[in-house]
C-alpha cells in the first residue's frame, strides 16, 4: 500500500447523523410541497378538502398529514365543501420568491460550466431538466436561459490545467479510523497531479497508469465541481450518473465514491433507500449548510413549519387570534 497512490477500495463506512437528519426532513418537506404546487397550479389555487383529502392520502405518509394539519402555509375550513387554499405564509412566500429569483446570469454561469466540464461541449437537454431544482435553474430554463443566452456557439476553455496539483479538503466523520498505510496513500494520492475537469483531455494518451490514476483523480474533481454548482451543495447519485458518460465518470459510481469519503457523503435516508443523495462535505458543518442562501434559507424555514406538531400551531394560531381580537377592542 505503501507503495501505491491508490485510495483502499475496502473502506469501513460511517454514518454521519446530520445529513441523514437533513434528508428525513427534507423527505416531509417533498411531500408537503408537492401537495402544495398542485393547489397552486389549480384555477383559483384551492381545493375541496375532499379531494384533498384523497390527494394526501395517496401521495403523504401519516407523518406528512399531521406536517400538513399543522403546516401555516396551506389553509382551510372543517366543513369537507369548503375549500383548501395556499396561505400566503412567511415560508410559503419565502419559497415562492426564492424560486422567481433564480436569476438568468446565475443560470447561464452553472450551465457553462457543466459545458466545460463534458467531453464534447454538449449534454443531453433532459439530464439537466431533471437536475434543474438541484442546479438551482428555473423551470423554463430551456427558453429563458438556453435559447435566449446560450444559442451562440460556446466556445471556452479551462485554460492551460494540464499539471493540476490540487489537496482536496478532507474532512473525515468522527469515528472513521484511520490507519498508518491508509494515511500514506493519502498523503500520495493528494500529491498526485491531475487533469481539470474544465481541461480537453481528448488529445491525451490514457492507456498509460499515470494517466489513469490522474483521470481517477479528475473524476473525483469533476464531481467536487458539480456539487459546488448546486444549490445545496447535494446533489442524488442517480443525477450524477446521468452525466457520468459526458464527463468520464467512473461505471461503478457509488463504490467509486464510497472511497472518498472525507471529500463527500452518501446518504440514504429520505428516501426510502430507492435513491442515495452525495453531500459536499467541506460545504457543511453539523448538518447546516456553511454559506446558505436564499433558496437553502426557504427550505429550511418550510421544514421548521412541517416539523412543527399540530398542538402547537394550534397554540400558535389561538394566541394570533387572541391578540388580533385585543387589538381591534383597544381600537374600538
Amino acid at each position: 500500500m505503501s507503495q501505491s497512490t491508490s485510495i483502499p477500495k475496502k473502506m469501513q463506512r460511517v454514518r454521519v447523523h446530520g445529513y441523514d437528519n437533513y434528508m428525513e426532513v427534507e423527505k416531509k418537506t417533498r411531500k408537503v410541497l408537492k401537495v402544495q404546487n398542485i393547489i397552486l397550479n389549480e384555477q383559483n389555487q384551492s381545493l375541496p378538502i375532499s379531494r384533498l383529502e384523497t390527494l394526501v392520502h395517496r401521495i403523504a405518509s401519516r407523518a406528512t398529514q399531521s406536517a400538513l394539519s399543522s403546516s401555516s402555509s396551506l389553509t382551510s375550513s372543517r366543513s369537507s365543501s369548503t375549500p383548501c387554499s395556499a396561505s400566503s405564509s412567511a415560508a410559503s412566500r419565502a419559497w415562492q420568491s426564492s424560486k422567481s429569483s433564480r436569476s438568468v446570469p446565475r443560470a447561464v454561469t452553472r450551465l457553462r460550466k457543466l459545458l466545460m466540464m463534458s467531453n464534447t461541449q454538449r449534454l443531453r437537454l433532459e439530464h439537466v431538466r431533471i437536475a434543474r431544482s438541484a442546479l438551482g435553474l428555473p423551470d423554463d430554463f430551456e427558453f429563458s436561459v438556453v435559447l435566449r443566452v446560450l444559442e451562440k456557439e460556446f466556445t471556452e476553455r479551462g485554460g492551460d490545467a494540464e499539471d493540476v496539483r490540487f489537496s482536496f479538503l478532507i474532512n473525515f466523520p468522527p469515528g472513521f479510523k484511520i490507519g498508518k498505510y491508509f494515511k500514506i496513500a493519502l498523503w500520495k494520492w493528494q500529491r498526485l497531479p491531475y487533469w481539470s475537469p474544465y481541461e480537453d483531455v481528448s488529445g491525451y494518451d490514457l492507456r498509460s497508469i499515470e494517466a489513469q490514476k490522474r483521470m481517477e483523480k479528475r473524476a473525483i474533481a469533476t464531481i467536487h465541481e458539480l456539487l459546488s454548482l448546486t444549490v445545496e451543495k447535494k446533489i442524488t447519485l442517480e443525477r450524477i450518473a446521468h452525466f457520468r458518460q459526458a464527463m468520464s465518470l467512473p461505471n461503478k459510481l457509488k463504490d467509486f465514491l464510497l472511497q472518498h469519503q472525507g471529500i463527500i457523503y452518501i446518504s440514504t435516508r429520505g428516501n426510502q433507500g430507492k435513491l442515495h443523495t452525495v453531500f459536499l462535505c467541506e460545504a457543511y458543518r453539523k448538518g447546516e449548510l456553511i454559506e446558505p442562501n436564499d433558496l437553502y434559507l426557504a427550505r429550511r424555514k418550510l421544514a421548521e413549519l412541517v416539523l412543527l406538531s399540530p398542538r402547537k400551531a394550534r397554540i400558535d394560531r389561538e394566541l394570533v387570534g387572541y391578540r388580533r381580537s385585543r387589538l381591534d377592542d383597544e381600537m374600538g
